[in-house]
């Protein structure tokens, strides 16, 4: 079977699609964690780029082995880590003494809880790449492009986060856990 050459507007789709939960995440985590300098901040769009290339890459080259396991369990596996992190920041919004753990603990927990949400919203992406690998699919054209439509997305939504955030001030780490749980839920379907 011949390698199968993707337009690139068909891959900038992919990328797209691949990228909404990753912008939502984003959104979320961006208007939460107002305490983060702009560098840590420009952090998230770089990881979650970062992943979503990764991922289908990954998914090309093992995806037979875990096509089986990734299929029956990305969604599941995506609302627990998403639900328990969305829980945590309700549970944190709620709470009466905001300020009950150092700051610089919250931003290495940050740093922590990105790269656990780049997991979860890129699991697809490693999906994706098993389907490149079934077509014979150029992975090294579609992984980089799926990566930097990421990372733009990601970035347009950091802004879009830290306005909301300014804006909804204490409720924004409430809304945040709230659109977290329904990605989560949204991934089971």
């Amino acid at each position: 079977m011949g390698e199968y050459i993707m337009s690139i507007s068909e891959i900038l789709l992919i990328g797209i699609a691949l990228s909404m939960d990753a912008f939502a995440v984003c959104i979320a985590s961006s208007m939460v964690y107002t305490n983060m300098t702009w560098l840590r901040k420009l952090s998230m769009p770089i990881i979650f780029g970062l992943f979503q290339g990764i991922m289908p890459i990954l998914g090309f080259f093992l995806g037979s082995l875990f096509a089986s396991f990734i299929e029956k369990w990305s969604g599941p596996i995506s609302l627990l880590i998403l639900g328990i992190i969305g829980i945590n920041m309700i549970r944190e919004g709620l709470a009466k003494d905001e300020e009950t753990e150092p700051k610089k603990l919250r931003i290495m927990i940050t740093l922590w809880i990105l790269l656990v949400q780049a997991v979860a919203t890129s699991i697809d992406a490693f999906a994706v790449g098993v389907s490149f690998a079934a077509n014979s699919a150029n992975i090294w054209q579609s992984a980089p492009i799926i990566a930097v439509t990421t990372f733009v997305l990601s970035l347009i939504a950091l802004f879009v986060g830290t306005k909301a955030g300014e804006k909804l001030g204490d409720k924004a780490e409430i809304l945040g856990g709230i659109i977290l749980i329904i990605i989560g839920i949204k991934s089971l379907f």
